[in-house]
């Protein structure tokens, strides 16, 4: 096993395990992308005269036909390969010869996995909301299906005003479609091609196109001036951390809401029983350990925006090895989101309110009295209020 840093030089095992870490394994998301870059970076070497075409083709063919292996469980990224790129790279020239070692010429370990990261988290962006567009589907057919229900709506934890089941779900859909929004954001500062800057100080005297590989990739812009990328490394992953973990904490307030009202005090709301799970002690339970878990993977979302942020926090200029650690939380904080907002949509979409168990009593309409006394007499509302509160005066 030769990495792309080989020297010819001992290194411990005990070093090899640490350095590594988990990348062998987080890396496996990012084939595809590494694929996707490697293919445009050596495109881009051919135009430039750097690299022959049947090199080129060589190197794109075996890539693709690697990515399809990788897809069909023909090869995994194992420790001894440490990452996706010596992965390929290793395959690429055992499997096409000497042109495999042709395809780093002006690239860098730094910008071909920042590359990859980019184009995996734009993805990403998409997949998220399409994932809330299911949960927004959900609210909607609720609403569909009993949205004249009345309930009543709280402050202070105390029933304030009248609601319906149509403005309870109505408000968590803004919320939602504030995280699409949110989303669509965070791919401002994703969508800027790193690829060329390599160390972080670009290629002296290699003619190298970054505009090519810009447009190939489909990135909005070119990232310049190539110092600007590893100063940049944490603020295009933090920005879309930050959306998730707001998107989150609204998924959290939905369940925590839907907790109060399946407790027997309330009784406002049944689940299904196959999204409930029992007791192994008492027999009569049916608990919701969905909403219960939803409710508290918003501080594993907080918790990886804040790992995220503090990691790049500090670091002088340049490339620091310590930027490795950000895939963790990063892919983490992703998953977990679009697992919870996928399990919410299936929650919802088997909910039914129980009508019957609903009571809204008298007072919930003492502004509307006290507004109807305005539009009636004319008064102020603040005399209004003064009349209509006397009578709850004790």
């Amino acid at each position: 096993m030769s990495r792309l840093w080989e020297k010819g030089l001992p290194l411990d095992e005990r070093v090899l395990r640490y350095t590594a870490g988990e990348d062998h394994q987080l890396d496996a998301r990012l084939v595809d992308y590494d694929v996707r870059g490697s293919i445009a970076h050596a495109e881009m070497l051919a135009e430039q005269s750097l690299l022959s075409k049947d090199d080129c083709t060589a190197i794109c063919n075996g890539l693709q036909k690697l990515a399809e292996d990788f897809a069909a469980g023909e090869w995994q990224i194992s420790l001894e390969d440490e990452d996706v790129h010596t992965a390929l790279e290793t395959r690429l020239t055992d499997m096409i010869g000497d042109a495999g070692g042709r395809v780093h010429l002006g690239r860098s370990r730094n910008d071909q996995v920042l590359t990859a990261l980019r184009l995996y988290l734009l993805d990403v962006t998409s997949e998220v909301s399409e994932s809330v567009a299911g949960l927004d589907e959900a609210l909607r057919e609720l609403k569909q299906r009993q949205g004249d229900i009345d309930l009543p709506g709280s402050t202070h934890m105390q029933h304030a005003m009248p609601s319906s089941v149509t403005l309870w779900a109505g408000g968590f859909q803004e919320a939602f479609a504030d995280a699409t929004d949110g989303l669509t954001s965070a791919r401002r500062r994703l969508s800027k091609n790193p690829l060329g800057s390599a160390a972080g100080y670009g290629t002296p005297g290699l003619p190298i196109d970054r505009d090519a590989t810009t447009e190939k990739l489909g990135f909005s812009e070119t990232q310049s001036p190539v110092t600007a990328v590893q100063l940049s490394r944490g603020k295009g992953e933090s920005g879309l951390l930050f959306e998730l973990a707001l998107l989150m904490q609204d998924l959290g307030r939905l369940a925590s809401d839907l907790l109060l009202f399946y407790t027997q005090e309330f009784r406002y709301i049944e689940l299904a029983a196959d999204v409930t799970t029992g007791s192994s002690i008492m027999p009569q339970k049916r608990n919701p350990d969905v909403l219960e878990l939803v409710r508290g993977a918003t501080a594993t979302a907080q918790a990886c925006l804040q790992e995220c942020m503090m990691i790049a926090a500090k670091l002088p200029s340049g490339f620091q090895r310590d930027l490795q650690r950000m895939k963790a939380p990063v892919f983490r904080s992703i998953d977990l989101t679009i697992e919870s907002v996928d399990i919410m949509a299936h929650l919802i979409s088997k909910l039914e309110f129980l009508p019957q168990n609903i009571e809204l009593g008298e007072e919930l309409y003492s502004t509307e009295e006290a507004y109807e006394l305005v539009r009636s007499e004319g008064i102020p509302f603040r005399e209004a209020y003064g009349r209509i509160a006397a009578r709850y005066s004790k």
